[in-house]
């Protein structure tokens, strides 16, 4: 009797099937899931890569006066630019910066360098030379922040002037005159670029052009000339810039 009056209690009013008790479930509160950190990753990735984009083309289609204004007026995007920077050469297979450091290493101690475009100054850190780091912004006390066609540095007085991937103004031709006050006599240049700009078939400079600008400036193959007489208009060669395609 005790178990026949439970199953009525179960029962509905029409005596059908029994009303199943309600019981609470154990997922009613649903905690957010939170989204995966892979693709917030790829988010700030691409977010990264879109600034670093911008910024790029910004410096290559301006002047190096320009530029310095620009991250004067923004400090804060010289950091978002150097973490697109090194997020770009993680791809790629050799770093050129750690090529011209390798070769440092093998040069006398002696040898004072000008880094122009340092960047973090990865070669500073990496050598046991002498080397004033140059950049359009210092966030690091041994970085001189400077616009790279008028440096504070004496005239002749470092042996290695290199850009490494800097040379990225419209009037980059200023930089590299620069750095030809900068360098003793036989001193060394030091050139770093991306294959693309010296592609004539794309756009880019034709390599012996740039080349034969470089010697009418007073460089060689081995030695740079102490002082040209009568220096006539260089002709050089406008370098294609880096530009991106909007996805």
């Amino acid at each position: 009797m005790g178990e026949s009056k439970k199953r009525k209690r179960h029962r509905n009013k029409r005596g059908g099937k029994e009303e199943q008790p309600v019981l609470p479930s154990p997922c009613a509160k649903r905690t957010k899931l939170k989204e995966p950190s892979s693709f917030l990753q790829k988010m700030r990735a691409r977010l990264s890569g879109g600034h670093f984009r911008m910024i790029n083309e910004k410096l290559y289609t301006c002047t190096g006066e320009e530029a310095l204004d620009y991250f004067k007026e923004e400090p804060s995007l010289f950091d978002v630019y150097h973490t697109g920077y090194k997020t770009q050469m993680s791809n790629w297979p050799e770093q050129p910066v750690n090529v011209i450091i390798k070769w440092l290493k093998k040069q006398s101690l002696s040898f004072v360098v000008a880094d122009f475009g340092c960047g973090e100054a990865l070669i500073a850190k990496s050598v046991k030379n002498e080397v004033f780091s140059l950049d359009l912004v210092s966030n690091d006390p041994n970085v001189i922040a400077c616009n790279m066609e008028n440096t504070p540095l004496d005239s002749s007085s470092v042996d290695v002037a290199i850009f490494c991937l800097s040379l990225m103004g419209t009037n980059y031709q200023s930089y590299l005159e620069e750095s030809y006050r900068l360098l003793k006599p036989g001193g060394w240049l030091l050139i770093a670029e991306v294959k693309s700009r010296f592609d004539p078939n794309t756009g880019g400079a034709d390599p012996k052009k740039f080349s034969n600008a470089i010697s009418e400036l007073g460089f060689s193959s081995v030695k740079q000339e102490n002082q040209i007489s009568k220096r006539k208009e260089i002709e050089w060669p406008m370098l294609k810039p880096c530009l991106y395609k909007r996805r």
